[in-house]
């Protein structure tokens, strides 16, 4: 019985111990699990056929643990958006003073490209959900448009200033999406990996606007 249903019984003798259900189906790791059962789901039946309940079936963990890790199925998709943010915001604000935004935004770059370490297959299938799924594309719209405004916002507390933050932040998030692009379309290697290095196109891709801004 966890301590939270203990705390909440004044008479211990009146507590009602979990359901066996719920004792069963715990296991570790519950939260992967879940968005490795969603990947398989939607992959087989497509996002709008799948239920949250057959994605806690394929799991073989309850509903009532979904809801604890996810407010709805198509946050099982996003589940990384939060940790992405403040990965990139952080080395961001941890650059050092003297270099340029733009240096600032790949520094970021740079330390978001640790949360892809071997995550190229679920990166690639997750991608594929999104884009056979129009509902799906507009949510991933969103979520790019509010990083460009977080990291905008962390520009600017950086003292660039706001045109030159909107701006650059606008420069990083496409030169982050037009390099995740090509990581995940350049195939895989014979381990199952991405053939393709993700930091080092986002360089590339540095290396490449930088160029534009300066010979035009």
């Amino acid at each position: 019985m966890s301590v939270a249903v203990i705390d909440a019984c004044i008479d211990v003798s009146r507590c009602h111990p979990p359901r066996l259900l719920d004792v069963v189906r715990w296991q570790p790791h519950a939260r992967g699990r879940l968005e490795e059962a969603a990947l398989q789901l939607c992959a087989e039946k497509g996002f709008g056929a799948t239920s949250v309940a057959e994605i806690a079936e394929r799991a073989e963990l309850t509903e009532r643990t979904f809801f604890r890790h996810f407010a709805d199925k198509r946050e099982v998709l996003f589940s990384g958006q939060q940790e992405l943010n403040e990965t990139l915001m952080k080395a961001v604000e941890q650059a050092p003073d003297s270099v340029s935004p733009l240096h600032a935004v790949g520094a970021g770059l740079d330390a978001v490209v640790a949360l892809f370490v071997d995550r190229w297959q679920p990166a690639r299938r997750r991608q594929a959900v999104i884009d056979a799924t129009p509902a799906l594309q507009e949510r991933e719209l969103a979520k790019l448009a509010s990083l460009v405004t977080a990291l905008s916002d962390t520009l600017s507390r950086r003292g660039v200033p706001a045109t030159t933050a909107r701006l650059t932040a606008e420069l990083g998030v496409a030169v982050f999406k037009v390099a995740f692009e090509r990581w995940i379309g350049a195939g895989d290697d014979d381990a199952g990996r991405g053939r393709a290095d993700l930091g080092r196109l986002i360089h590339v891709m540095l290396g490449e606007l930088a160029s534009i801004i300066t010979h035009g």
